[in-house]
């Protein structure tokens, strides 16, 4: 079982428990300052929290639709397979009264194509944190990205179709439960209307 982290992001505004083993990004490149990133220094996997404006109700009639909407902006621009295996409301531990919704889906690049990354990953898991600040006017995007490349894992244990994770898929599954359970906004006047 892996071992987790209290950790502060945006100077402390928020706090949160990720994986011991990740590192802050912005410590070897720069990272926008509407998002903090952190890595797996032992991987591939990345976990992005991202500040945006809140998707308002003429772009999507529902909180359901408004998480389909920042998917498809994580998704845009490829030309990758993407399947959405699960997706629906949830729960946040600490913020019980913030509507929050998660999604799972998996991103293919199509055969033969370079993504630019190194190497190219088989397949990308992606599990997916929304919050809806309506009176912050903001919307929380939280993902955990868990590429998926060739000698990194055993392809006979991961099929998410017959509910298969595999061990990558499934400690990005139970990092993303942990931030469910632990996720907390300490400073309101962070987002700025």
């Amino acid at each position: 079982m892996a071992s987790f982290t209290s950790r502060e992001l945006f100077g402390g505004a928020m706090t949160v428990s990720l994986p011991s083993e990740f590192a802050d990004v912005s410590s070897i490149r720069q990272v926008p300052d509407n998002q903090e990133v952190w890595l797996d220094t032992n991987g591939f996997t990345s976990i992005i929290f991202d500040i945006t404006e809140r998707v308002d109700e003429q772009t999507a009639s529902s909180d359901e639709d408004a998480m389909k909407f920042h998917f498809a902006d994580i998704a845009s621009g490829s030309n990758d397979d993407t399947k959405i295996w699960t997706a629906g409301s949830a729960q946040m531990t600490k913020l019980p009264t913030i509507p929050a919704y998660t999604m799972f889906a998996t991103q293919t690049p199509p055969e033969g194509v370079r993504t630019g990354c190194n190497p190219t990953p088989d397949f990308t898991g992606i599990m997916l944190v929304l919050l809806r600040l309506k009176e912050q006017q903001t919307d929380l995007v939280i993902t955990v990205n868990v590429p998926h490349t060739p000698g990194e894992y055993n392809k006979e244990e991961v099929d998410p179709s017959a509910g298969k994770n595999g061990p990558l898929l499934n400690a990005g599954l139970a990092a993303r439960q942990k931030i469910l359970e632990t996720f907390e906004i300490k400073d309101l006047s962070l987002f700025v209307n």
